[in-house]
């Protein structure tokens, strides 16, 4: 658990930070790669990655000197025309394989909140509906961030039951299932707001074989627009760019963030079609930080180290290797195992208490060498999630430990 050294800092923090996270029993003082010490000198080995944000690793040393090349520069202000910004929406129109612009923001949910305006901003305007009318589809057990509006269409409880009242205008449906979207189309639906891969629900596929092509088709017949939240998906954690780049299809706008920096400068984007961009007006949106040199600096040099260093198929091996090798697992607290490149999840059944003490006994199952950071989704799911330059070895380190674990 947390040492003597490390143990002033937590203890400040609980005083301190409000409760709205169940931490880990970490107090980091500083990581590389794909490592972590603690205040007490502990390795640890993350599969974590901060939500999919540290992609690239810790500390790359291009990141850095990306962050501090342009922090040296002084400039911050968005509302100037930035140079750095405009590579940047060159690059991601080109990445999309469309002809898209973007608009910049900082985290990932302010891109999703950006792509609800833009998607009732189209349907008042081309589609014509009465202002007021506009329904967005979305799927249970979503995740799209925690503003008012977002977990207004939260399955989940704990995210929106003591936050009302709610903003009105979604519809939720089943997962996974195209037909669900299809009874509920409507002359006021404007959109489809989906996650190729439910991260924060549990690591969910959908159940339905090609589930995004058939989605994408009911858009078109229906005159609606189909929004992609890549935030976790994208940006190589899944084997490709864009995890819909799996399906070969283009939705009208995609949604990405964390990963987009490296992991450490807060950006996101929304990049959608150029006739849909084109309906915006000044005034109709804006962020003081978004945009700014600082994060497109940092940003272009991340995308740039994910396509020289081969990370989207890096990825994409290591991802099929790490799955056969948990599938070996047998165990009967083990209910499923299932994963696209290095985003998997090892779902226990109800009897084996939540996933989360999993995670707490592969932190401290290695007392001599590592520790293992990794996060649970939901009750009981543990999410494994690591940088995108993980090596083999340390995949097997992993199934070592969490046979261990599971033998303990």
């Amino acid at each position: 658990m947390i040492g003597p050294k490390s143990r002033p800092w937590a203890d400040m923090y609980d005083k301190y930070i409000g409760h709205t996270y169940n931490s880990l029993p970490v107090v980091p003082e500083r990581a590389n790669g794909v490592y972590i010490w603690d205040y007490d000198g502990k390795k640890y080995l993350d599969f974590w990655a901060s939500y999919s944000a540290v992609n690239l690793g810790h500390a790359h040393p291009r990141i850095l000197k990306a962050l501090n090349d342009a922090a040296a520069k002084g400039m911050i202000t968005r509302a100037v025309y930035v140079k750095e910004l405009a590579i940047l929406a060159k690059k991601l129109s080109e990445l999309a394989g469309f002809d898209a612009m973007i608009i910049p923001k900082n985290s990932g949910v302010e891109a999703v909140e950006t792509a609800i305006k833009h998607a009732r901003l189209w349907a008042y305007q081309i589609k014509g509906l009465k202002r007021g009318s506009a329904e967005i589809i979305v799927a249970a057990q979503n995740f799209h961030g925690r503003t008012i509006t977002v977990i207004s269409f939260s399955s989940e409880p704990l995210y929106r039951d003591d936050f009302g009242p709610h903003t009105p205008g979604f519809k939720i449906i089943e997962y996974g299932n195209s037909k669900k979207i299809e009874e509920v189309i409507n002359l006021n639906t404007a959109a489809v707001l989906l996650e190729p891969v439910q991260g924060e629900g549990g690591i969910i596929f959908p159940a339905e074989d090609g589930y995004l092509n058939k989605v994408r088709d009911i858009c078109d017949q229906n005159n609606i627009l189909m929004i992609l939240d890549e935030i976790q998906t994208g940006l190589g954690r899944t084997g490709k760019m864009f995890c819909h780049d799996y399906s070969k299809i283009k939705p009208d706008i995609i949604l990405i963030g964390k990963a987009l920096s490296g992991g450490v400068y807060p950006i996101s984007a929304e990049i959608a079609r150029r006739d849909l961009m084109e309906l915006w007006k000044p005034g109709h949106d804006g962020s003081t930080f978004a945009g700014n040199s600082i994060a497109c600096s940092v940003a272009l040099e991340a995308l740039d180290i994910i396509i020289d260093e081969n990370l989207c198929e890096r990825s994409a091996e290591l991802g099929k290797y790490f799955l056969v090798e948990l599938k070996k697992i047998k165990h009967p607290l083990i209910k499923d195992v299932r994963g696209l490149g290095l985003f998997l999840g090892i779902e226990f059944y109800p009897k084996a208490g939540g996933a989360r003490k999993y995670c707490e006994k592969l932190l401290n199952e290695a007392e001599i060498d590592m520790g293992i950071i990794c996060k649970e989704a939901h009750e009981h799911v543990l999410r494994l999630s690591p940088p995108l330059v993980i090596e083999k070895g340390h995949i097997d380190f992993f199934v070592q430990k969490f046979q261990k674990v599971l033998e303990d």
